[in-house]
């Protein structure tokens, strides 16, 4: 998988060498590349953001440094899906990774300020083979999207084939199959006068998965009723 990230913080993105994911750019599974959107400004200040059409606080990433950097960026790309992270875009949930783990290519580029000329978004969505999609990661806002694609690579990385070494451990985990995580446990069986439930320890597979399930459904039913539509 090739993942390209626009930014003017480049440097937010070097804890993706770390841990699995570091591992994964090191065998070839990702090839990461990190942009800096200042290296397509043509002033000697390097703008990339400048007031709003019609007032209001804030300001606005400029269109011209971004349509420079994707002239860049999908020059040898046949069908590349765009991500903007947008407070205003659809929800980033588990769904959303599966699909975007299945894409050759992905491009983030990260807003900041009061968000990107709204045209960069809609010329970006009429160059031939590319999709664009806006992805909220919640409903909250925050400084600029370098957090929520981190998170976003994260969630998607994981699930690219041979990043994790088990398979079997992405299938049981939150979201999977509609509910959250049954909680899990380890050795020692007693530990400041808690046990571990009883069912763990009697080796008997289909109790445990029984009970796993039970535990899925309870702890959604709690925390996420309206994962089951209550």
């Amino acid at each position: 998988m090739r993942i390209d990230i626009i930014s003017i913080f480049p440097e937010f993105f070097g804890v993706l060498d770390i841990s699995l994911l570091g591992k994964a750019r090191e065998r070839g599974l990702i090839d990461l590349t990190v942009h800096n959107l200042r290296d397509f400004t043509h002033d000697r200040h390097r703008t990339v953001d400048d007031t709003p059409y019609g007032g209001g606080a804030g300001m606005v990433m400029k269109p011209e440094p971004w349509g420079d950097a994707f002239d860049a960026v999908l020059a040898e790309s046949p069908s590349p899906v765009v991500v903007f992270p947008s407070p205003a875009g659809e929800r980033f949930t588990q769904a959303t990774a599966r699909e975007l783990a299945l894409e050759p290519h992905l491009v983030f580029g990260c807003g900041r300020y009061e968000g990107i000329d709204q045209r960069v978004i809609a010329h970006t969505a009429s160059r031939p083979g590319v999709r664009v999609r806006e992805v909220s990661l919640g409903d909250y806002v925050l400084n600029g999207g370098e957090v929520a694609v981190m998170a976003m690579i994260e969630a998607i990385g994981r699930l690219v084939p041979g990043m994790v070494g088990n398979p079997q451990s992405l299938t049981e985990e939150s979201h999977e199959d509609g509910l959250l995580e049954y909680p899990s446990y380890t050795k020692p069986a007693t530990w400041r006068d808690l046990e571990v439930p009883p069912v763990l320890l009697s080796g008997n597979h289909g109790a445990i998965a029984s009970w796993r399930h039970e535990q899925q459904v309870e702890r959604t039913r709690r925390v996420r009723p309206d994962l089951l539509g209550e």
